[in-house]
Protein backbone atom coordinates (compact mmCIF):
# COMPACT_ATOMS: atom_id res chain seq x y z
CA UNK A 1 0.00 0.00 0.00
CA UNK A 2 1.30 3.30 -1.18
CA UNK A 3 2.18 5.87 1.71
CA UNK A 4 -1.26 8.45 0.40
CA UNK A 5 -3.40 5.09 -0.49
CA UNK A 6 -2.09 4.56 3.58
CA UNK A 7 -2.86 7.88 4.29
CA UNK A 8 -6.37 8.18 2.82
CA UNK A 9 -7.40 5.35 4.94
CA UNK A 10 -6.00 6.24 8.30
CA UNK A 11 -7.33 9.79 7.36
CA UNK A 12 -11.31 8.54 7.44
CA UNK A 13 -11.32 6.45 10.00
CA UNK A 14 -9.25 8.49 12.60
CA UNK A 15 -11.34 11.31 12.67
CA UNK A 16 -14.55 9.42 12.65
CA UNK A 17 -12.83 7.29 15.80
CA UNK A 18 -10.74 9.75 17.67
CA UNK A 19 -12.41 13.05 16.25
CA UNK A 20 -9.88 14.78 14.75
CA UNK A 21 -8.28 14.66 11.28
CA UNK A 22 -4.98 12.91 10.26
CA UNK A 23 -2.61 16.46 10.22
CA UNK A 24 -3.67 16.89 13.36
CA UNK A 25 -2.52 13.47 14.62
CA UNK A 26 0.75 13.54 12.40
CA UNK A 27 1.19 17.21 13.93
CA UNK A 28 1.51 16.17 17.36
CA UNK A 29 3.29 13.09 16.41
CA UNK A 30 5.79 15.01 14.71
CA UNK A 31 6.76 17.38 17.74
CA UNK A 32 8.03 13.74 19.35
CA UNK A 33 11.04 13.94 17.72
CA UNK A 34 13.13 12.34 21.02
CA UNK A 35 10.75 9.11 20.55
CA UNK A 36 11.38 6.37 18.77
CA UNK A 37 8.56 4.87 16.89
CA UNK A 38 7.00 2.19 19.60
CA UNK A 39 7.62 5.39 22.07
CA UNK A 40 5.56 7.43 20.22
CA UNK A 41 2.61 4.78 19.65
CA UNK A 42 3.00 4.22 23.42
CA UNK A 43 1.93 7.74 23.94
CA UNK A 44 -0.53 7.70 21.75
CA UNK A 45 -2.26 4.49 23.38
CA UNK A 46 -1.98 5.85 26.88
CA UNK A 47 -2.57 10.15 26.33
CA UNK A 48 -5.42 10.06 23.90
CA UNK A 49 -6.59 6.49 24.49
CA UNK A 50 -5.76 5.19 20.76
CA UNK A 51 -5.96 1.74 19.48
CA UNK A 52 -2.72 -0.05 18.76
CA UNK A 53 -3.44 -0.43 15.07
CA UNK A 54 -4.32 3.41 14.41
CA UNK A 55 -1.79 4.35 16.90
CA UNK A 56 1.16 2.64 14.59
CA UNK A 57 -0.08 3.82 11.17
CA UNK A 58 -0.28 7.32 12.05
CA UNK A 59 3.44 7.14 13.62
CA UNK A 60 4.28 5.26 10.39
CA UNK A 61 3.20 7.43 8.52
CA UNK A 62 4.63 10.43 10.03
CA UNK A 63 7.68 9.03 9.85
CA UNK A 64 7.52 7.98 6.51
CA UNK A 65 6.58 11.67 5.31
CA UNK A 66 10.08 13.31 3.48
CA UNK A 67 11.86 15.63 6.09
CA UNK A 68 10.37 19.46 5.29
Amino acid sequence: MSISRGRRRISRRSKKKYGQPIEYWLGLVAKLDNMKHMERVAWLKTEHGMGHGHANAIVAVALAKPAA
